[in-house]
């Protein structure tokens, strides 16, 4: 199923590329809507993946020690207001990847379970394009958290990097556990119409 998609995709994506440097007027309109449409989608779970974030960080800052938040989320979402993390944040919301990897490495380096800090790692890395590491980092999140919001959010993204590389049937795979995970994780494929939920899991289709 999604082998027919992203044949389409390339087929598109080599069109675009071949005429776009010369094409004029209409033409040129033409192929920018079909470059905003391959955009769409990454851009869609990008945005929803960072809206998360912002509202947990909020539920943490103003939540009371509570026998119901155990010492290991604690320690995955880790001090939030630590001048590490913030100039972390600062960097990735400014688009500066470079110094947001400094800043969450070291985090990382010195907290290991601050899955939080981790995650933005893995984020930034995928912003910059180094595939190969944000996917280590992500793996990681996935067998290693007790959030199921960042679990879903990990998963999601490996299945968005199976999709970019054809792998149709892991990114299958990784989209139903982000889905099992956290439901919301996946509300853009939902709405897009790529997928749709029968008997708890995710049917795709095109």
């Amino acid at each position: 199923m999604f082998k027919h998609l992203f044949t389409s995709m390339n087929e598109m994506l080599d069109e675009v590329a071949v005429y776009y440097s010369t094409a004029a007027g209409v033409h040129k309109r033409e192929l920018d809507e079909k470059l905003h449409m391959l955009k769409t989608m990454s851009d869609t779970f990008i945005e929803e993946w960072l809206l998360f974030e912002e509202k947990l960080a909020c539920f943490y800052r103003d939540q009371q020690p509570a026998a119901a938040i155990t010492d290991g989320m604690k320690s995955e979402l880790g001090d939030v207001r630590s001048a590490g993390f913030v100039r972390g944040q600062g960097y990735y919301k400014l688009m500066m990847f470079n110094e947001a990897i400094r800043e969450f490495t070291s985090l990382v380096r010195e907290q290991p379970d601050f899955t939080l800090a981790r995650l933005y790692l893995a984020m930034s890395f995928l912003q910059k394009g180094d595939i190969s590491d944000s996917y280590g980092h992500f793996i990681f999140l996935s067998q290693c958290t007790q959030n199921h919001q960042i679990k879903a959010i990990s998963c999601s993204a490996m299945g968005c990097i199976q999709m970019q590389e054809e792998n149709v049937d892991k990114a299958s795979e990784y989209f139903n556990l982000a889905f099992q995970s956290d439901p919301s994780s996946v509300e853009p494929l939902l709405e897009m119409g790529l997928c749709s939920e029968k008997k708890g899991h995710l049917d795709f289709y095109w």
